[in-house]
């Protein structure tokens, strides 16, 4: 079987940090995946923090749409639900674990960068989370989709935690590209 994925780039934080960016990202890949392990410091909703996701360090308002399904416990039940959130000037898929919850959890935090350097066409992302929770209300496993409305090749990724946060010691990121087979 031919190797088709290579990291590229790894962070492991050993120290507190408010985003995570990969920079110079060479375009001799198909595809990009961006797996984590992440933890944060500071609940924005529902006992979970929202990271969201920037690419080529671009905050134009417009340029960014997101879809996700989720389920939700706010006390009474996980319910499934869905979003869509158009014209946004980020992605923000759905909530990873915080300090709010059982010591040492990390939330898998994976995506999937379609055809990033090809540039005639928008770029998509694809997204899975898992929040495993000891509380009776915060987020359970989310897959989202995201749009950036913009044909430049993907040369920069950050994921930036929400409200003022942190990424705790020890989240871990690692960036692969994936070689056409």
């Amino acid at each position: 079987m031919a190797k088709t994925y290579e990291p590229i780039a790894t962070q492991t934080l050993g120290s507190a940090a408010a985003s995570v960016t990969f920079s110079s990202i060479p375009a001799t890949y198909t595809d990009l995946i961006l797996a984590a392990s992440i933890r944060s410091d500071t609940v924005t909703f529902n006992n979970m923090n929202f990271p969201i996701l920037r690419l080529n360090g671009d905050s134009t308002s417009g340029f960014y749409s997101v879809t996700s399904l989720y389920s939700r416990n706010t006390g009474s039940g996980d319910t499934a639900n869905s979003g869509r959130s158009s014209s946004q000037n980020e992605i923000n898929f759905g909530g990873v674990v915080t300090t709010s919850m059982s010591a040492s959890t990390f939330s898998p935090w994976i995506a999937h960068f379609l055809n990033y350097s090809n540039t005639t066409t928008y770029k998509t992302v694809l997204n899975r989370i898992a929040s495993a929770s000891n509380l009776t209300t915060s987020d359970g496993t989310s897959a989202g989709v995201g749009l950036w409305r913009n044909t430049a090749a993907i040369t920069s990724i950050s994921l930036t935690a929400t409200s003022s946060g942190n990424f705790v010691i020890g989240s871990t990121f690692t960036l692969y590209g994936i070689k056409a087979a």
